[in-house]
């Protein structure tokens, strides 16, 4: 096995989907300068690094799991590097740890730092993180991502960079939440017949694809609607308006697993990831309609 570089250990985390972790950060952050709370930047900063590196490691120890059950197979659309062998699943299970302690002792600096309440909110997002193979593979995945990507995140961010826990943010949670989850509800959808044959049961095995391909598109397109409701009862300001730019990539997504009958698998193959590209540009739009908010 030829020596890896650089670029392969870090292909080897998925980088393509840290926009569901750091959106949420950068979104939290956003939120509490709009909001006129003194924002530690620093600390911030510090929170949206570590982050990378929890969901970093998060995906390896994930991809384990995937190999070792067979959910990662030859024949199907997930990741490469162990099915391919171009990593050993010993490789993988090294990179998780380090990338592990990397995460674990940031958080510690950080509750140092911030107080206890951050540890328990720590605690938490690590056990479902560790847990969460075992978890998708009874149906609970879409509650672990929803937990870990939104809620925790946009909680514990809040309280880093602003000292308590706001949790008015969580308004913004549902939105940005919603959209991560169907970063995995397009894999899963995409892998109902393959995940089947691993033994294991995601929530659209449960349901059957032609619900799974329904929920999907209201998880990109209901944050739209979400807004427009925080917005009229005057929670969130109207200039989040910027978020809808969005909306044609949203549409564009629901459209394309919607027609999975006429496309095939295939269609839809690279949802998971173009559904991260929407929950990053979604975000981000976010953030400059909050930013406007602030000068206009």
């Amino acid at each position: 096995m030829e020596k890896h570089t650089f670029k392969d250990w870090v292909l080897a985390t998925r980088p393509w989907s840290f926009p569901a972790s750091t959106m949420p950060v950068v979104v939290t952050i956003a939120w509490c300068w709009a909001k006129g709370f003194e924002v530690n930047w620093w600390f911030g900063l510090w929170a949206l690094v570590n982050i990378v590196f929890v969901h970093a490691a998060g995906n390896v120890w994930s991809d384990i799991a995937d190999y070792r059950s067979g959910v990662d197979a030859d024949d199907t659309f997930g990741v490469r590097q162990l099915v391919d062998h171009q990593f050993t699943p010993q490789e993988f299970r090294r990179l998780s740890v380090c990338l592990n302690i990397i995460a674990v002792l940031g958080g510690l600096a950080l509750v140092g730092l911030t107080g206890p309440t951050l540890l328990y909110i720590g605690i938490i997002g690590i056990l479902l993180s560790l847990c969460y193979p075992r978890l998708k593979y009874h149906a609970m995945g879409d509650l672990v991502i929803i937990m870990c990507y939104s809620l925790l995140p946009m909680t514990g961010v809040s309280f880093i960079v602003t000292g308590a826990i706001q949790w008015e943010v969580l308004w913004l949670a549902l939105p940005v939440g919603l959209i991560t989850v169907g970063i995995l509800h397009a894999n899963n959808v995409r892998d109902i017949e393959t995940d089947n044959r691993a033994g294991i049961h995601t929530f659209p095995m449960l349901t059957g694809r032609r619900f799974g391909v329904k929920l999907y598109a209201v998880e990109v397109l209901f944050p739209f609607a979400w807004l427009l409701g925080l917005m009229a009862f005057g929670i969130e300001p109207w200039w989040l308006l910027t978020a809808f730019l969005a909306l044609p990539v949203a549409w564009g997504n629901a459209r394309t697993i919607l027609n999975y009958e006429q496309g095939g698998k295939a269609s839809y193959a690279n949802l998971d990831e173009r559904t991260a590209k929407l929950q990053m540009i979604f975000s981000i739009l976010l953030v400059i309609g909050l930013v406007l908010s602030v000068f206009f």
